[in-house]
């Protein structure tokens, strides 16, 4: 255990202090714990120095008033080179505005020199105090760093997830709607050259089946590829909403309020495939009979909010009834520099609200 470790190592003690007296006093509180200790006595800030410079120390104790500086002075000298150890004011009476001051620059912890009994308990504590400091800066350091190789990582997926989607949309109409097309000319020479009504009625059956497998790979395409973007968001969101509406039947109102359309392709398919999962949620698990879309933006911000008059999404249904897709659309947020709100009351509808900031800095791609 780190206590164990700490208390059979020998304690390191930089004493700042001008009086002999006062260090002999320290030194003896040290000898009744009955701990090994070491302890140095500067009274200068050069001297200071040099010894932080030389040999590494536990902790730092220091008067207040030296001659010519003050333990802040020290404090200050520190900080410059950089390093950090526990920083004990052990002193007369100071006043409270310089303790204060004390305390707000940094120091570990005050101690009146006529209260020397409690020394060896105030230096343990401020040591201890120190190692989890440094323990949390780590910690929330190697926190920073895994959420910044996680942002990296769902940002090169979804890359990897729209290139493949790309890929798919193009064989779907380079071979299955190829495949479509020619059956359509066969199916219609066969109407016209069919002998008979029955068959002529059987082909019309076909012809009408293929129109909707046509219409189906034209829907499975344009869901992979949104090739609808290259006329703008706006343009975009229409046409989810308005197929959204004709496939579902719940009746969709969209409004857009675009200062200008010249958005990143990245942004514009982070918003697009928002509008795509909240729309696709609502469809699935609402129950509403009303969806709105509202669309904002202008040269600084795009603002993009899906909302429903459902059931509302209750905390147990959301892990299994779409909250990782959700969760997906989050993380794809943080890609652009956005985030996603969810608001969800039950009985009374869900909003799923994308926010953007708008950096003139990032170039204006278009989808080749």
């Amino acid at each position: 255990m780190p206590n164990e470790d700490h208390k059979n190592a020998t304690l390191s003690v930089l004493h700042l202090e001008d009086s002999e007296q006062d260090h002999l006093l320290v030194k003896r509180e040290f000898q009744k714990s009955g701990d090994l200790f070491e302890i140095r006595r500067v009274e200068s800030l050069e001297a200071f120095e040099n010894a932080l410079k030389q040999a590494h120390f536990d902790v730092i104790l220091a008067d207040y008033r030296l001659p010519g500086f003050t333990a802040l002075d020290a404090w200050q000298v520190m900080k410059d080179s950089s390093i950090r150890l526990p920083f004990i004011l052990l002193s007369g009476a100071i006043g409270e505005t310089a303790a204060v001051q004390a305390i707000q620059a940094g120091i570990s912890d005050y101690l009146p020199k006529e209260d020397l009994s409690k020394l060896r308990h105030v230096t343990q504590r401020a040591i201890e105090m120190h190692h989890v400091v440094l323990a949390r800066e780590k910690a929330d350091a190697e926190l920073a760093l895994s959420q910044k190789q996680l942002a990296s990582f769902a940002e090169q997926l979804q890359n990897t997830i729209e290139q493949e989607r790309a890929a798919i949309a193009r064989e779907i109409h380079d071979d299955i709607g190829g495949s479509l097309a020619a059956i359509r000319f066969d199916l219609a020479w066969m109407e016209r050259h069919a002998p008979d009504a029955d068959t002529r009625i059987h082909v019309q059956a076909a012809t009408d089946m293929l129109q909707h497998a046509v219409e189906a790979s034209q829907r499975i395409m344009m869901n992979l590829r949104p090739a609808i973007l290259d006329q703008g968001l706006v343009a975009a969101i229409h046409w989810l909403g308005d197929s959204f509406s004709r496939r579902t039947g719940i009746a969709t109102q969209i409004r857009a309020n675009m200062h200008s359309e010249q958005l990143p392709k990245a942004i514009q398919l982070t918003a697009y495939r928002t509008a795509q999962e909240a729309l696709t949620n609502a469809g699935k698990y609402a129950q509403c009979t009303q969806v709105k879309i509202d669309l904002a933006g202008d040269k600084h911000f795009l603002t993009l909010e899906i909302a429903d008059n459902g059931q509302g999404i209750s905390d147990s249904a959301k892990p299994r009834e779409g909250g990782f897709g959700l969760n997906g659309l989050q993380e794809r947020a943080k890609t652009v520099g956005g985030w996603l709100d969810i608001s969800s009351q039950k009985g009374r509808g869900t909003a799923i609200t994308l926010s953007i900031p708008i950096d003139d800095t990032q170039p204006l791609q278009q989808e080749g």
